[in-house]
């Protein structure tokens, strides 16, 4: 199955920290270049999470994009540290009985003592694990929208191909009645000039008019290729470098069957599997 390197995945979800999302994306490129943006307590992760990404993709250049949305502090009240409050109780116990004529601390005291109130602070083990799960989730959305566009291009190439086989076949038809023509033709002239040339020498004529308009090997390459590209879409891995190199081979004999055409009908032909043949090359650039 084609994968396309043209993708988008987002992913996002709620933490104690605040509300961490992902972003994934993909466009082509000759090989893989992985970029990551991080908050700077999520460095750490960077390495594992670029190896992550190079198991499950091959080609394509991927931006990598995590950003976090704190809540309003404001709106959460503040968490009281029992541990630092017994602190400051066993402490006064102590001092009371030191100078009894002392005041005890009252709860203004208690309020702003530095640590008797802390913010809700979440474990950073489950932090990086949380992140790295999210990640792994986008990766695999990412993976399926790739795998949705390289349906998409499939159908796209599969269609030029079977238009490329019907020009083929349109020109192996053609054959024999475009050098029935350029024998007529040639009859025709040497008529109108007034030259007798006895059937032998107009036979060699046509032969060498034949021999250079001859094209039955590029029509044969050219119908293996097309079934070459068939087989390698058809197929599963990476395959766009070698989508790629067959459109030079394809194109390559095209312009040989152009270059060879000596009718209207032939070269319209050659025209349009050069056409053809660069539609499909502008798709597999997207082709991992």
């Amino acid at each position: 199955m084609l994968s396309s390197m043209t993708a988008f995945a987002r992913i996002e979800a709620d933490s104690p920290l605040g509300r961490i999302s992902w972003e994934i994306r993909s466009v082509n490129h000759r090989y893989l270049d992985l970029s990551f943006r991080l908050p700077e307590e999520f460095r750490v992760l960077e390495h594992s999470l670029k190896e992550m990404a190079k198991k499950q993709l091959d080609r394509g250049k991927v931006d990598c994009v995590m950003r976090i949305q704190t809540p309003d502090k404001s709106d959460q009240p503040p968490q009281l540290n029992l541990a630092t409050l017994q602190g400051m109780k066993d402490i006064e116990t102590q001092l009371l009985k030191v100078m009894p004529n002392a005041k005890p601390l009252s709860i203004k005291d208690l309020w702003s003592w530095p640590g008797v109130f802390s913010e809700l602070e979440a474990d950073a083990a489950d932090q990086q694990k949380m992140v790295t799960e999210l990640f792994t989730q986008t990766l695999s959305s990412l993976k399926e929208n790739r795998a949705r566009e390289g349906a998409d291009l499939y159908q796209v190439i599969d269609s030029r191909l079977q238009r490329m086989r019907e020009e083929v076949v349109k020109v192996s038809k053609i054959l024999p009645d475009v050098l029935e023509a350029q024998r007529a033709r040639l009859k025709e002239r040497l008529e109108d000039l007034g030259i007798e040339l006895d059937p032998g020498r107009i036979e060699q004529e046509i032969v060498l008019v034949a021999q250079k308009m001859d094209v039955e090997e590029e029509l044969d390459r050219l119908n293996a290729h097309i079934g070459e590209v068939q087989r390698i879409i058809d197929g599963t891995g990476v395959v766009g470098r070698r989508l790629d190199f067959m459109m030079q081979e394809l194109n390559r004999e095209a312009n040989t069957l152009s270059s060879k055409s000596i009718a209207h009908d032939t070269t319209r032909s050659a025209v349009e599997l050069k056409v053809l043949i660069e539609q499909v090359r502008e798709q597999i650039q997207n082709i991992e």
